[in-house]
This record gives C-alpha cells, structure tokens and sequence, in this order.
C-alpha cells in the first residue's frame, strides 16, 4: 500500500512538473521584455512554417508545443496573412490569437528593393507607393554629405553619391517615416551587411570600399547565375591588371539611363568616365545597387585565366582566354 501511495506522489509530481514545464514554454518568450518584433506571414503559409518564423524571430521557445497549442484552441487553420507587430511577452495563445484574427500592422508598408536596382528606380518604387517624393529622395542620394556623421564608411572623398549604397532587401516601411527616415533604413542595412571580415580582405586588396561596391555593382548587372558572378569578377580583375578597358556594357546602359540589349557603336563612343569601353580601370561610382553575392565575388573572384565572356540566351556566358576564341563563341552564340 505504502508502494502503490509513492507511486501515485511520485506520478502527481511528473505530471505537475510536465504541466509547469509546457506552460513555461508555451507562455511568453520574454515577460520581462517590451520587444515589438515584426512578423510577415506569407498566403498559404503552414503551421509548421509559421513556428519557424515565430521560433527564429524568438517569439516562441518551442515549436512543438506552440503546434500542440495551436491544435488544441482548433487555431491551426485560420492564420491568416499580412504583417504583424507582435511582442516578446505574449503567450503562444496570445499569438494564435492575433493571428486568427488577422490583427495586422496597418502603419508600415512592405518594400522590396531588388537587387541590381539604380537609385532612380527605388526612388520610383517608393514613390509609386505614396512613401516618398521623388525629387526630395533623389536630391538626398546625391547629398551623401547629410548621413557622413552617422555612417563612417560614406567619409571616402570618392563617395560623391548614395548609388550602390542603397541596400537591396525587403523592408518594412512607416508611411510617416521621411525620405531621410527611409534612406537611414538603406544605409543601415548596407552597415550591418558590410562585416569586418570584408573590410579585412577589402584592405588585404588595397580597395577603397567605392572601389569594391562598384566593381560588385558591375558584376551584379552582368551576372544572371550565382555560380558566375565570381567568375566575371575574375574577368573584370584579369583586365584590370593589364589596363585592359572593362568594355561592361552595363556601365554604358548606365550613362544612357536605359538598359539597351543591344549597345550601337555610337554608343559605346560616349564621352563618360563610366564608359568603360573609352577608360581603362572602374568608373567613378556604382552604377546600381548590388546584393551580398555580387559584393562577395568582388572581394573574392575566381581565380580564372579568362579574359573575355559574351551572354548566352539561356542567361549564362560563355568565357574565353584569347580574343579569336572569344569571336568564335560570339558567333556561336549568336547563330543559336
């Protein structure tokens, strides 16, 4: 009798203890903390893909048990999409709650800024969706002066405009933020991307950070795949260290303020520091906004003999040592 009464304390207390141990982890992720965290959830998106946002945005400490939940309260069906202003001190009831109810954060609107994007076109974005006015945005890009005090690495005399700096990603945006507010946001995001151990390797080259974004800006408009984007910065090295012009036709795009498929030979004869076909070397400045990849395989090119590379209609290139290979890959390309 004196067995079977331990038995029953001893399982009272497991089950109790199991009891505090779910309501600890299914309770608030931080009580102690205010923390709003913003949450995107995507149409259609799972219960299980919802507690891996929730987990890693560190709103829940369990995504097992914030699953459990979710079937209990019969709540695991009706989340719905949009943005949510969620906090570190509510329960993983709490939550469901708000996301059921479709509770969205009204005050920001998303943006995305893709990659390869010029600096007049994200303003046109921004504009186009009632964020910014245009000519004030584009008068504060070339300004670069405005946000030296607050971020260092604009302090470079070669830095004579935001181009490049404008950091492509998805952003959440208050509509009473101003253009200032929003570029701070761009440039903030550059700053915490930008890590030390590209500084180290930007300065273990002897390049300036002008020079990297706007060698990384080149290959971002040439490059289609991941896989070539180091390898066209090789190229764009090879014909640097032999003051071979960079001939980028992106660069010129870039003087015409249109993205031509095809450049006439009038226009490759523009007078232009940014022509690359007349000057040896990079132009002055980006020429658009490149993504982490593109800034990676400036810092780290592929060690290649290559010279020359002409796009194919699938998007790729195809890449040659000698100028008599490069024609006949030219051609080969062309009569596909």
């Amino acid at each position: 009798m004196k067995k079977v009464f331990i038995m029953c304390i001893f399982t009272v207390i497991i089950i109790s203890s199991g009891l505090v141990y779910f309501n600890i982890q299914t309770g608030p992720y931080d009580s102690s903390k205010d923390k709003q965290v913003l949450v995107d959830i995507k149409k259609g998106s799972s219960l299980n893909s919802v507690s891996d946002t929730l987990f890693e945005k560190q709103l829940i400490k369990n995504k097992l048990f914030f699953k459990i939940i979710a079937k209990i309260n019969k709540m695991d069906t009706g989340i719905k999409a949009g943005l949510y202003n969620l906090n570190q001190s509510y329960s993983n009831k709490e939550i469901l709650d708000m996301l059921n109810s479709g509770s969205v954060y009204k005050d920001l609107v998303k943006v995305t800024i893709p990659e390869g994007f010029e600096a007049h076109q994200i303003a046109d974005r921004l504009s186009n969706l009632g964020l910014v006015d245009k000519e004030k945005f584009m008068d504060l890009v070339n300004t670069p002066s405005v946000f030296r005090d607050k971020y260092s690495f604009l302090n470079q005399e070669y830095i004579v405009s935001l181009e490049g700096y404008l950091f492509p990603d998805t952003y959440f945006v208050n509509k009473n933020y101003s253009e200032k507010d929003i570029i701070n946001m761009l440039l903030n995001r550059f700053d915490q991307m930008y890590t030390d151990e590209y500084k180290k390797i930007q300065n273990e080259k002897n390049l300036t950070l002008n020079q990297v974004i706007t060698l990384a800006s080149i290959v971002e408009r040439e490059a289609r795949l991941d896989k070539e984007r180091s390898i066209i910065a090789g190229v764009f090295y090879n014909r640097m260290n032999i003051n071979m012009p960079l001939q980028s036709c992106a660069t010129v795009q870039y003087i015409l303020g249109e993205r031509k498929p095809n450049l006439s030979f009038e226009d490759i004869k523009i007078d232009s520091p940014y022509n690359t076909y007349k000057n040896a070397g990079l132009p002055p400045g980006p020429i658009a906004s490149p993504g982490k990849k593109s800034i990676e395989a400036a810092l780290y090119p592929e060690d290649v003999d290559y010279l020359y590379f002409v796009a194919k209609k699938d998007g790729s290139h195809s890449f040659s040592k000698t100028y008599n290979e490069h024609l006949k890959r030219k051609g080969e390309n062309e009569s596909e």
